[in-house]
């Protein structure tokens, strides 16, 4: 609802993009771009498993709060805290990034369509999550959804603000590794949705649709340079 209402309100004064992808089903092809997950029952996703089960030993009420809090924010203001003020003041930046997330949406999709594996929950039950799952079959999980979209958004929002690119980055991490909190997501997941994200926000930076956006952005958070 948050969600939904948010891009309402910025609907009503700055139209978005609309469902259409900026980018080329061939320029953002998975299979071209991601190496294959580790195969089931391998040594390699058995390590995987061993690794969220450390990481559920350790991670304390606290800790699986701040992740279901990211879990259930997939919008632009995640990066509030690194940028160090409220994203949806500036309504140009706002824009450009919801057209990040628009884009990434269609392409995750496609992505985790064409490499088809089961969440580490499907396969192991005894793992707990941070929100509420569907039993049965989950072959959403690589790459990682959200990842992809922490990282497209962190790239373009770091080109625009590069004294704060480090602090944008390192959020962009930390959202990604909540995943692991949330038990929702192996390791390599989150790595190729770093991978994916991050290679979907430079093609997206060359797109001149989305270069006359970001020129907006631009100049909205850098007034004196205009």
């Amino acid at each position: 609802m948050r969600y939904a209402a948010l891009i309402f309100g910025f609907g009503l004064l700055y139209p978005m993009a609309g469902n259409a992808a900026l980018l080329e089903a061939s320029q953002v092809e998975a299979s071209r771009l991601l190496p294959p997950p580790p195969v089931a029952g391998s040594v390699e996703e058995n390590a995987e498993f061993a690794e969220l089960r450390a990481i559920a030993a350790r991670s304390t009420p606290e800790m699986r709060d701040i992740a279901k809090h990211d879990a259930e924010d997939e919008t632009p203001d995640i990066f509030n805290t690194a940028i160090g003020f409220d994203i949806t003041t500036s309504p140009a930046t706002f824009k450009l990034l919801q057209m990040v997330v628009e884009e990434e949406d269609g392409d995750s999709k496609a992505a985790k369509a064409y490499f088809h594996r089961e969440r580490p929950y499907a396969v192991d039950p005894s793992l707990k999550t941070c929100t509420p799952v569907k039993p049965g079959k989950a072959p959403t999980s690589y790459p990682s959804g959200h990842s992809s979209l922490a990282f497209s958004m962190g790239e373009v929002l770091a080109s625009l603000i590069p004294a704060k690119s480090q602090a944008i980055l390192a959020r962009a991490a930390e959202y990604a590794e909540h995943r692991l909190v949330c038990g929702v997501h192996f390791r390599s997941d989150i790595v190729a949705g770093q991978q994916f994200g991050t290679v979907l926000a430079l093609k997206l930076m060359q797109n001149p649709q989305f270069q006359s956006q970001m020129n907006l952005a631009r100049a909205e958070l850098h007034p004196a340079s205009h």
